[in-house]
């Protein structure tokens, strides 16, 4: 059908038939899947190439947010059947379609990280939540005559501190490769430059104290304090962060090198 569509030079019916027939195949893999058949993900590679040819179609027609849409279903899909090393790339792709809607791109980046994180690339992450704080602080709504995001920018730029202390706290970088825009994050919870005047806005108090307490207690390596604090830290943390302060104290009690 959709090549008929092509040759009619019809190019929404040919992107919509490409599109079915990519979630027919995914719907045939997941089924094969559920039964435990062998196999060697045919179905899969099948649906790939359906997809990638519909999104070509739809930035042909200058229609990115369509495009944008269907490698957030693939990367979804991939992530699902417990692939996210090859998800990754579909989410970045999402992410450069959507630039503009900054939003949308920001929630594109966060499943990158997700997958990053699951993959165990915890530098890859790290990379990621900075470059999507860098993101809100340039190209996010704020309030006048400040610096600081509102609205969903707000949330998103609270979410990338907690998971990039967290993960600077399991990556314990040497000072030497440590870079700026890291060691200025953890120049923020250093009790030594601590000012209440000049505390981070986008967090709650609260949540910063207890966060600043967790870097404190990774550098004198008192690993009681730290357990106490994730208890303490629990309600106030996403699952992924949850995850992450989990390693955190982890390292600290069985050091492995990577943060297992």
């Amino acid at each position: 059908m959709a090549r008929c569509e092509q040759t009619l030079f019809n190019a929404p019916g040919e992107a919509l038939a490409l599109t079915d027939a990519a979630r027919l195949f995914l719907s045939s893999e997941k089924e094969n899947r559920a039964l435990q058949a062998p196999g060697f993900d045919e179905h899969l590679q099948a649906a790939l190439n359906c997809y990638s040819f519909a999104i070509k179609v739809y930035i042909e027609m200058n229609q990115p947010v369509m495009a944008a849409s269907l490698c957030l279903e693939l990367g979804n899909a991939l992530k699902e059947m417990n692939r996210p090393g090859e998800a990754i790339v579909h989410y970045q792709r999402a992410a450069e379609l959507q630039t503009q809607t900054p939003v949308e791109a920001l929630l594109s980046m966060g499943e990158m990280a997700t997958c990053k994180i699951l993959t165990r690339d915890y530098d890859g992450a790290l990379s990621v939540f900075t470059e999507m704080q860098l993101m809100c602080q340039e190209r996010g709504l704020q309030l006048p005559g400040t610096s600081t995001p509102v609205g969903a920018f707000l949330d998103i730029v609270a979410k990338c501190e907690i998971s990039r202390v967290l993960l600077l706290m399991l990556l314990e970088p040497p000072p030497q490769k440590l870079l700026p825009e890291h060691a200025q994050t953890l120049e923020r919870y250093a009790w030594e430059s601590f000012d209440p005047h000049s505390q981070v806005t986008f967090l709650p108090e609260n949540v910063f104290l207890l966060l600043q307490s967790v870097v404190m207690a990774c550098q004198e390596k008192d690993t009681e304090s730290l357990k106490s604090l994730q208890t303490e830290l629990w309600p106030f943390l996403s699952a992924e962060q949850n995850h992450l302060l989990h390693l955190v104290v982890q390292e600290r009690i069985t050091p492995s090198g990577q943060g297992i």
